[in-house]
């Protein structure tokens, strides 16, 4: 009776039957598969890291090799002394923009700008890969593609001789159009106030079919089987797309807006300065940091100046990406980065 009891208690206590201890049981005992290395998974997809080898190159050298000449942005640099023996002058170069007059202007500008080419083009890009996606007709949503796509290979200095074919006072063809209809024709090249709207309908023909690429990816990833369920219950077109494309869609859509907000802070300087130039005229609504900075180190020739403002740009934008990802995950966790 007493070497039943020991072992009736030995079967019964998964401590001393193996058995019955999932910890001890080779069947049940779940092995976690070892990650790779790191040379084992360079060499698994060596061709992958290959492709992506000349960007990560070109980063690494235009942005982080850079790091160290941040510096600048508190010395009175001296190309002779170098960044390691120029004097320090701690934030007296950013007194030279901030002291200036014209200050609150150009960053007015640069954030008026940013926001008018970062609202309307998402609207549009997003529009178009809508558009996109309901085409059904393979040859021409092929060509419709290409035509949209086209502007963004332009540069801006033949936007800009585009743009003056379009708008010149003598010859143009917009002041031709209004000569024709009888309504007075302005001088597009002195009227600051229209030149906001201007550059960004440019901005929006020049870039928004690039950026719809993105947006058309995100649709072709929806599972088809909604659109199926949404057509057995009727749905026309518009409500599939405001019922099923449009929600599936607001996550990349928050995530790209909240990319873009770290720039918000840095001007278009390729097309500023190709499209208005020295137009003087045109500075109240058009001069934004970037080219300010610059026409100020093409005049004083001092990179300290525009070093230290690159560096309150870029810390601002992180700033921003940071605050608005705080929000977007505390309102919409779907849309926020982390």
């Amino acid at each position: 009776m007493k070497d039943a009891n020991v072992k009736f208690r030995t079967s019964s206590n998964p401590s001393l039957n193996p058995s019955l201890n999932p910890s001890s049981n080779p069947i049940e005992r779940k092995v976690k598969p070892k990650k790779p290395g790191v040379l084992r998974e360079l060499s698994r997809n060596r061709f992958s890291y290959l492709l992506a080898l000349p960007a990560v190159i070109y980063v690494f050298i235009f942005s982080y090799a850079t790091y160290p000449y941040l510096v600048i942005a508190f010395q009175r640099f001296n190309y002779q002394q170098g960044i390691f023996r120029s004097e320090w002058i701690g934030f007296k170069n950013f007194e030279f923009f901030f002291k200036s007059s014209d200050a609150w202007t150009v960053m007015a500008n640069t954030i008026k700008l940013n926001v008018l080419f970062l609202v309307f083009g998402t609207v549009f890009a997003v529009a178009l890969a809508m558009l996109f996606n309901e085409i059904r007709h393979k040859l021409f949503i092929k060509l419709a593609q290409s035509t949209m796509i086209f502007p963004s290979f332009l540069s801006w200095i033949i936007v800009s001789y585009l743009m003056y074919m379009l708008f010149a006072t003598d010859g143009g063809m917009v002041n031709r159009l209004l000569d024709a209809l009888g309504l007075s024709a302005p001088n597009w090249y002195s009227e600051a106030k229209m030149w906001p709207w201007l550059l960004t309908g440019m901005k929006i023909w020049k870039d928004a079919g690039m950026g719809s690429i993105i947006y058309l990816a995100a649709i072709t990833g929806i599972d088809q089987s909604l659109y199926e369920s949404a057509d057995i219950d009727g749905a026309s077109r518009w409500r599939k797309i405001r019922s099923i494309t449009m929600p599936l869609l607001a996550p990349t859509v928050a995530i790209l807006t909240l990319l873009n907000l770290g720039k918000i802070f840095y001007g278009d300087f390729g097309m500023l300065y190709a499209i208005i130039g020295d137009n003087g005229v045109l500075y109240p609504t058009t001069d934004v940091i970037d080219t300010y900075v610059f026409r100020a180190l093409r005049q004083i020739g001092d990179p300290s100046n525009a070093a230290a403002i690159g560096l309150f740009q870029s810390v601002v934008g992180f700033l921003l990406v940071f605050i608005a990802n705080f929000m977007t995950r505390k309102f919409y966790k779907e849309g926020a980065l982390y």
